[in-house]
C-alpha cells in the first residue's frame, strides 16, 4: 500500500499525536513510514478503510515518529535517542551476558542504526525495520538478542572439534600461525596509519581520547564542548569511515582481494600484535579500566 492509498486528514491526526514535528518529520515522510507498515501487516494489496486505520491506529506513533528522524541523520533526535535508549540496551546487554560482551554488540549497533552505508543515495539505517508493532525498547531488545545468538553460532562454528576421549586434543595441535600474518600486520598498519592521517583533526582527537586515553563519553564531551551523545555518534561514523579506508586501501594499495581482506581483518582482530592504536594515533595510552558508559 502506498502513501497516496491513506486518508489525508487520518495521516495529519497520527502525524500530531506523534509529535513528528519535534523532529521536523513531514506529514508526507511520516505517510511513507506509515504505508510501509501497513503493508507490512496486511500486505500490499487494497485493504478496507477501517482496517486500515485500526492498524495504524494500533502504531507506536511516537516510537515511529523517533526512528524515522533518526533514520534521516536529525541530530536531535539521535541525541534524544542515545540518551534514552542506551540504558535500555546496556540493561539488556548485561542482562543477556554479564561479563560485559554483549554490551560489544550493543555499541556496534549504533552504527547500523546511524546508518554509515548508503545505497542508491539513501542511508540504509536499521530503523527502517521499525515498523511501530512493539515499542521501540522492545524492538532494540529483540534485535541485540538476535545479534548474540548470531555471534554465538559464528564463535561454535569455529571452536575445534574434540577427539573422541581427548577433549583438547585438536586445541592442544592448533595449526600454526599463517605465514601471511607479518604481511598482514605490516599492511594493516600501514593502511590505518593513513587513514587515521586522513581524518579530520576532531575526528582523529575523539579516537586518541576513547581508545588511546580511556576517556569517558561524557569526558570527551566535557573537552570539546559536545554532548555524549554527539561524541558517540561521531565515533560511530569515525570508525566506519576509518574501516571503508582501510578495506580501498588493501585493495588498492595492497593487490588483495575480498577473501583476503576478509583474512587479513579477521587475523588482526583475533591478535593485533604490534597493531598499538596509541601508537598510530601518536598518544601516549592511559591504563584502563574506566567504565566508559557514563
Amino acid at each position: 500500500m502506498g502513501a497516496a492509498q491513506l486518508d489525508r486528514k487520518l495521516i495529519s491526526r497520527l502525524h500530531a499525536l506523534a509529535r513528528a514535528e519535534r523532529w521536523e518529520v513531514s506529514v508526507e515522510r511520516f505517510a511513507d513510514v506509515l504505508a510501509r507498515a501497513v503493508a507490512r501487516q496486511l500486505g500490499d494489496a487494497d485493504h478496507h478503510a477501517g482496517e486500515v486505520e485500526r492498524v495504524l491506529r494500533s502504531l507506536r506513533l511516537e516510537d515511529l515518529a523517533l526512528a524515522c528522524a533518526c533514520a534521516d541523520g536529525h541530530e536531535d533526535a539521535w541525541d534524544h535517542f542515545v540518551r534514552e535508549y542506551r540504558p535500555v540496551l546496556y540493561r539488556a546487554a548485561d542482562a543477556i551476558d554479564p561479563s560485559g560482551r554483549a554490551r560489544e554488540i550493543a555499541d556496534a549497533l549504533y552504527a547500523e542504526l546511524f546508518g554509515l552505508r548508503e545505497r542508491a543515495g539513501e542511508r540504509q539505517s536499521l530503523f527502517r525495520y521499525f515498523h511501530g508493532r512493539s515499542s521501540l525498547s522492545t524492538w532494540l531488545r529483540a534485535v541485540l538478542a538476535q545479534r548474540h545468538v548470531d555471534r554465538v553460532r559464528a564463535d561454535r562454528r569455529t571452536d575445534p572439534l574434540p577427539d573422541e576421549g581427548s577433549p583438547g586434543t585438536l586445541a592442544d595441535h592448533a595449526p600454526p600461525p599463517s605465514p601471511e600474518r607479518p604481511r598482514h600486520l605490516t599492511a594493516m598498519r600501514n593502511a590505518l596509519a593513513a587513514g587515521i592521517a586522513a581524518l579530520a583533526d576532531r575526528d582523529r582527537l575523539r579516537l586518541g581520547c576513547y581508545y588511546a586515553q580511556d576517556l569517558t563519553l561524557a569526558q570527551i564531551g566535557r573537552a570539546l564542548g559536545e554532548h555524549e551523545a554527539t561524541v558517540s555518534r561521531h565515533l560511530s561514523r569515525t570508525r566506519g569511515a576509518l574501516r571503508t579506508h582501510v578495506e580501498e586501501r588493501l585493495r588498492t594499495t595492497e593487490g588483495m582481494g575480498p577473501a583476503e581482506i576478509d583474512e587479513c581483518l579477521s587475523a588482526t582482530a583475533e591478535d593485533a600484535g604490534p597493531l598499538e592504536l596509541a601508537d598510530l594515533l601518536g598518544t601516549p595510552r592511559k591504563d584502563a579500566g574506566a567504565d566508559r558508559s557514563r
